[in-house]
């Protein structure tokens, strides 16, 4: 059978993250929602997106087809019933369609004439930008039971203080260092080539991925995501890195979200409550203002390619588009538009050409190229978001 993701109605809702990636790129837990799906299936799988994202996303499509909506989480019990889908058969959770076995083109479905399931128990669905850290610590428990299941850990190194060590899984090459790690709340999964130096602290559920760094003495609450190749330092709570990123210095992240490719700079804090400790309120893509989340502690929200100076602040709810580039003293707005480049003085556009010259350096110092279709995504989101830069 083919197996292909879709971003659903959820896509804008969890800009800025979906301007460079379709939502099956998001990692949540400790894996992104495609590598979720493709270890469940036990098949790979393409991607239905946005047009200027196929170059590097395509989908292959045959006669039959099952598509599956991105945004929820797999459970063994969903996939199974997903495997037995007929044609012209759908699973709904709610309003929701979950997945559909077609024999048409996208453009001819219609689920009046499909028969329809639907789905009762529990699901998980990434339908806002700060799920990725609310949901986290249930998907981080989903993702270290598929990974770990039927699987011995490599063992505890001498010199690691540990708490509950029979919810902590070490895979080869990682490396630990006279550190602790309690997992009485959550459980730790240290990746492949994964490295905890000295004095780190760790208080689970904490996921990090392969080739991550947790820095000298660094202080970690769950339930944290520390993606592949993320270098990370200070103190961090309750936020998700999806990769290639660095934190590396004393600072405070909390309850945030940080994409790929982005640097936060020595010193970099933000505040992820209140003075009042009033609900969080976060722009919104979709209706151009901001909009409430319901929660009361919430932080970060920063697009790919973007970074900030030293002793950067970042108030309660602020979102950072696209490649930005931020410095200088006092708080920046809560929403800065991608391709922007200032601080709280004030901004300017952050042009193309100035945007790829560092895209290739940071890039090709992790061993990848940026390419042209890497370039090619940036440049459509330069123009789809000009509009935000009336600076």
């Amino acid at each position: 059978m083919n197996y292909i993701l879709f971003d659903g109605e959820t896509r804008n809702s969890l800009l800025p993250f979906t301007y460079t990636r379709p939502v099956a790129e998001i990692r949540i837990g400790i894996l992104t929602l495609r590598e979720k799906w493709e270890k469940h299936l036990g098949l790979t799988t393409t991607t239905i997106t946005e047009e200027y994202l196929e170059a590097k996303y395509p989908m292959v499509e045959m006669e039959e087809n099952i598509m599956i909506n991105a945004s929820f989480l797999p459970t063994k019990e969903l996939v199974a019933q997903i495997k037995n889908l007929k044609a012209n058969e759908a699973i709904f959770k709610g309003d929701d369609v979950i997945a559909f076995f077609t024999t048409d083109s996208q453009e001819e479905i219609n689920f009046e004439a499909y028969q329809q399931y639907d789905f009762d128990e529990e699901l998980l669905q990434v339908k806002n930008t700060w799920d990725i850290f609310s949901m986290n610590e249930k998907a981080i428990q989903q993702d270290f039971d598929l990974l770990t299941e039927a699987r011995t850990s490599q063992p505890i190194p001498a010199g690691v203080q540990a708490v509950n060590p029979e919810n902590i899984f070490i895979e080869e090459g990682a490396k630990l260092t006279f550190a602790t790690l309690n997992a009485t709340d959550g459980p730790i999964y240290i990746g492949e080539n994964a490295e905890i130096m000295e004095g780190v602290v760790v208080r689970g559920a904490l996921a990090m991925c392969e080739n991550s760094e947790l820095k000298l003495g660094a202080k970690v609450y769950g339930a944290t995501t520390i993606g592949p190749f993320c270098k990370v330092g200070g103190e961090v709570n309750n936020s998700v890195l999806f990769g290639y990123s660095s934190k590396g210095h004393d600072g405070f992240l909390g309850n945030s979200v940080i994409g790929e490719w982005c640097n936060l700079g020595a010193d970099t804090n933000n505040s992820n409550l209140k003075n009042n400790y009033a609900p969080v309120k976060l722009w919104d893509y979709n209706t151009g203002r901001f909009a409430k989340t319901g929660l009361q502690f919430c932080g970060l929200m920063m697009g790919d390619h973007s970074k900030c100076g030293i002793n950067t602040m970042f108030n309660t709810g602020t979102v950072i588009g696209v490649s930005v580039n931020i410095f200088g003293s006092g708080f920046p707005r809560n929403f800065v538009p991608s391709f922007s480049w200032g601080g709280a003085s004030g901004f300017t556009e952050y042009k193309t050409n100035k945007v790829f010259e560092v895209a290739k350096v940071v890039m090709q110092r992790r061993g990848i190229t940026f390419d042209v279709k890497d370039q090619a995504i940036l440049e459509h989101v330069f123009a789809a978001t000009s509009s935000y830069r009336n600076y």
